[in-house]
């Protein structure tokens, strides 16, 4: 039976533990990559592209979608260099659809990619799984960072909250969450050190979500013209978690962000990477009415589920149980591919690490069982939707 959705896989070249050979026996047909040896903000050259390009194909696979095409501090600021770099960006969706790549994920949260507060937190499976503290996250912000005036972010509880809990830490704790805090861009090879974190903190002072608004959507209006001289669709990617870390503004985090995104952009090739896990780990967020309202400028499908409790705390949990309503999900997507005959790429985001697998030095939340079993169930879910 036809699929309704393209199955996907990241990929992360020649750093990845995973060959192409591994992912293609997961029965995948595209890979997700990216050119993760070329520093941010420089040009991907065609050769460059190609090269990455032909491997994939080598291997019989397909290079669906880029993630990502990392936007430099620099335009996110709009300091410095950033309308070279801005040019350099439109190049490089430009020798991207030269290679036939069209699709372009990238993400606008300032400073740090995706924020967990534990890498590994054991499941009463046995499995371990990617978890956001806020308590943790406090413990982080006000006495391991010691960002200058933390606690006017907290209320009184939460800082005796913070404090009580952080007493009770060891040194070995303390070099565990700052390293899970701290951990670089996936693809990265290298963390961001407490005092670098501090330096680019402090050029964010004077940006808040009003000011980083403007400077995305003045980005959106530089580079979406050059993705409609190409075709191409750029897919930007909600903020992880959905609402402010360590002072830092959120501008992509809740329907009433898209909707101003959209109406300021009107080119359908100004697009969302629909994650469900990023979106899905606010309480007030409601995923069937983002999708209904954006189906047609969703690029990419991001499929993970996560498990909110009431004091902030979530977890990834499996793919078809937590909170995120994957099931009525899939059927959106199978009612709108039924209708328009667009098929969007899909990969199964994340995933838990299994015991077997727990030696394997992978990116946090790439292990190879986890994502395959992810799939396993999405693919299941799909196809027995259909049926019915």
């Amino acid at each position: 039976m036809e699929s309704f959705i393209i199955k996907t896989m990241r990929w992360y070249g020649e750093r990845d533990l995973l060959s192409l050979a591994d992912l293609k026996q997961a029965g995948i047909t595209g890979i997700v990559t990216a050119l993760h040896h070329i520093p941010v903000g420089d040009i991907w050259t065609s050769e460059a592209i190609k090269e990455t390009k032909d491997r994939i194909e080598g291997a019989g696979l397909v290079w669906e979608v880029v993630e990502s095409l990392p936007v430099h501090e620099n335009i996110k600021k709009r300091t410095g260099n950033f309308q070279e770099l801005i040019e350099n960006y439109k190049l490089s969706i430009e020798n991207l659809a030269k290679q036939g790549i069209h699709t372009i994920t990238f993400n606008f949260m300032p400073i740090l990619d995706w924020v967990r507060t534990d890498h590994r937190h054991l499941t009463n499976t046995g499995a371990s799984v990617l978890k956001f503290d806020p308590i943790k996250l406090r413990i982080f912000d006000l006495y391991i960072l010691k960002r200058p005036n933390a606690e006017l972010d907290y209320s009184v509880l939460q800082i005796t909250q913070a404090k009580q809990s952080f007493e009770n830490y060891t040194d070995k704790e303390i070099v565990q969450l700052k390293k899970n805090v701290l951990l670089g861009l996936p693809g990265s090879t290298e963390d961001f050190t407490t005092q670098e974190l501090l330096m680019q903190l402090e050029d964010y002072k004077t940006i808040d979500k009003t000011k980083l608004r403007e400077h995305l959507i003045s980005f959106l209006k530089a580079i979406t013209p050059t993705a409609d001289d190409v075709g191409s669709k750029l897919a930007i990617h909600p903020d992880d978690p959905p609402f402010s870390v360590l002072g830092l503004p959120r501008i992509v985090s809740n329907l009433t962000d898209l909707e101003f995104i959209f109406s300021s952009i009107e080119s359908m090739a100004c697009g969302l990477c629909y994650c469900t896990g990023s979106l899905g780990s606010h309480s007030e967020n409601q995923l069937i009415e983002i999708y209904d309202k954006f189906k047609e400028r969703i690029h990419f499908l991001h499929l993970r589920n996560v498990k909110k409790f009431e004091d902030g705390t979530f977890l990834e949990a499996d793919h078809l149980e937590g909170d995120v309503p994957m099931k009525s999900i899939m059927q959106c997507i199978i009612d709108y591919t039924s209708h328009t005959g667009i098929k969007i790429p899909m990969r199964p985001d994340h995933g838990y690490l299994h015991s077997l697998e727990e030696h394997k030095n992978y990116y946090a939340g790439y292990s190879f069982i986890g994502r395959l079993k992810g799939l396993a169930e999405l693919t299941g879910l799909e196809l027995g939707l259909h049926d019915f």
